[in-house]
């Protein structure tokens, strides 16, 4: 890509994003230049990627096509009133904090820019990523289809009203934490009744990464998917019954719930 592809600030997210346009191809460490304010952050960074780093974000919009804002949420005003002087008439905006919407970044950078919000999730990091989309209207047809295809190295992106962002946090952007417990769960259980901890987690991930594809690429109702696991008198059906007697249905309802709330409050 002939495009500079920049970051100010380059967090977990940020560097799961940079991983996955650098393994995926689609650029090259020296089309990408990355800011941050510790040291050890950028020698990390380069000595990671072989990026340009930079401690100064004026630097870093000044030179880029394509600007993404990875930090946290409390700092966006801050760090985008200071930047938007440096930057590029035509540059692309994207914004990638839960609760700063659209509107808010107008505010920080002016009316006129050309700015996009987007929640993606870590699995960027290895091309599995969820990324939802939503365009100010200041963007061409053409732009958008460049952002789309900018972010589709990275997994699978929707393009989505920005009004369902929030709700796409506590389904996408914060879900791999709920996995990663499940999976952790299910490989203490393992360990617990003598496999080998590597063994556990190896096939525990497997077991989701497996479950989430027959979804995906069947198209079947995963409840049905459920039962044809689910023998009568078998093994699973305990499972299952223990897991409805816990609760496992409402504590996750109820753990997006509290996740999408949260979101909410930070976009007011």
């Amino acid at each position: 890509m002939e495009k500079t592809i920049g970051f100010i600030g380059c967090g977990n997210m940020g560097k799961a994003m940079v991983r996955g346009f650098i393994e995926s191809e689609f650029a090259l460490p020296q089309g990408i230049i990355v800011s941050t304010q510790r040291e050890t952050t950028r020698e990390n960074i380069k000595e990671t990627f072989g990026v340009r780093v930079t401690e100064k974000n004026e630097e870093v919009a000044k030179a880029s096509d394509i600007l993404f804002f990875a930090v946290k949420p409390y700092a966006y005003e801050t760090v985008m009133k200071e930047s938007r002087s440096a930057l590029k008439d035509d540059a692309l905006i994207i914004g990638l904090a839960a609760g700063i919407t659209i509107d808010k970044m107008k505010e920080y950078l002016g009316q006129d820019r050309k700015i996009v919000k987007i929640m993606p999730n870590t699995p960027v990091a290895v091309s599995e990523g969820v990324i939802a989309v939503s365009f100010s209207d200041s963007l061409t047809a053409e732009e958008k289809s460049q952002v789309t295809e900018l972010l589709s190295v990275m997994g699978k992106v929707s393009v989505i009203e920005e009004k369902h962002m929030d709700v796409i946090t506590g389904i996408a952007g914060s879900s791999p934490a709920y996995v990663y417990m499940f999976i952790e769960a299910m490989a203490d259980a393992a360990v617990k009744n003598g496999l080998p901890r590597k063994e556990a987690y190896d096939i525990s991930a497997q077991a989701v990464l497996g479950a989430a594809k027959m979804v995906l690429e069947t198209g079947i109702h995963p409840g049905i998917l459920k039962d044809m696991v689910t023998s009568p008198g078998g093994t699973t059906i305990e499972a299952v019954t223990v897991l409805e007697e816990k609760g496992l249905r409402h504590a996750v309802i109820s753990a997006v719930d509290a996740c999408v709330d949260k979101s909410r409050k930070m976009s007011k």
